[in-house]
């Protein structure tokens, strides 16, 4: 078990379930919530276990960056990244073992605090079984760590994909809102379950309220192992309600 504290109270949490944000923001109002630090993300770290830099997705950092944030937080922090648009969205994972890559290269300062890669596909990806094997053998060949995919198209969630997951150690993504029909459930293969909560009824607006958090909380436990953790980030950032929704729901599986 790990534990985190909140103010004076220390929270147990299970070993099989990490929770977190997408990005380390913590707002005026949150910031009593966390403990001291250089940073913002330090003082995020005081709280969490694990963040997903989303920030790749749309620009490269330097490797000093990547050495730099790893410097910033314990020993058994993770981070998962999320692999840049110029490969599922403008190359749509086509040829792309260049920058995937280029990719690895950068995110290397890690470290062992690299704890995984999630992939989030346009919405307009259709699968094609060829395509995506050359894409995720040069995922790979590049990447030892968990990979966790996010299709959102709803050719990706039929059985004929299964093949695909299981022989390249894919999980799929279980999201919210669940889009296409399929979605909500976490699925394919791998060493981990990821769950990605972009708030509802408005993505990245809206905050969860204690009925469907408590939802997720079972959802968690149920699937969390020490061989395949489940791990769950918040991505309804835009009003901060991430970091509220996460809290509380370290909360609930640490009590469950």
């Amino acid at each position: 078990m790990r534990r985190a504290t909140r103010g004076t109270r220390t929270i147990r949490r299970s070993a099989e379930v990490r929770i977190g944000c997408a990005g380390w923001s913590i707002a005026t109002r949150q910031a009593h919530l966390f403990g001291d630090g250089d940073s913002a993300l330090a003082r995020y770290a005081t709280r969490f276990d694990v963040v997903e830099i989303n920030s790749t997705f749309h620009r490269a950092h330097q490797p000093k960056t990547f050495e730099r944030w790893a410097a910033s937080v314990p020993v058994g922090f993770r981070f998962s990244v999320k692999l840049p648009r110029t490969i599922t969205h403008d190359a749509r994972l086509v040829r792309t073992s260049s920058l995937i890559a280029a990719f690895a290269g950068q995110v290397a300062g890690l470290g062992q605090r690299l704890g995984g890669v999630l992939v989030q596909l346009p919405p307009s990806l259709l699968f094609d079984a060829r395509t995506a094997g050359h894409f995720f053998r040069a995922l790979r060949r590049a990447f030892d760590v968990p990979v966790a995919c996010e299709p959102r198209h709803a050719s990706w969630f039929g059985p004929g994909v299964d093949a695909t997951w299981a022989r390249y150690g894919i999980a799929r993504v279980a999201a919210d809102p669940p889009k296409p029909e399929g979605a909500g459930h976490p699925g394919g293969a791998g060493t981990w379950h990821y769950w990605r909560l972009h708030g509802a009824p408005r993505m990245y607006y809206s905050a969860y309220d204690e009925q469907r958090l408590a939802g997720f909380a079972s959802e968690l436990e149920a699937h969390g192992t020490r061989q395949r953790p489940a791990w769950c980030i918040f991505d309804n950032t835009a009003n901060s309600h991430a970091v509220d929704n996460a809290l509380r729901l370290i909360q609930l599986t640490a009590n469950s």
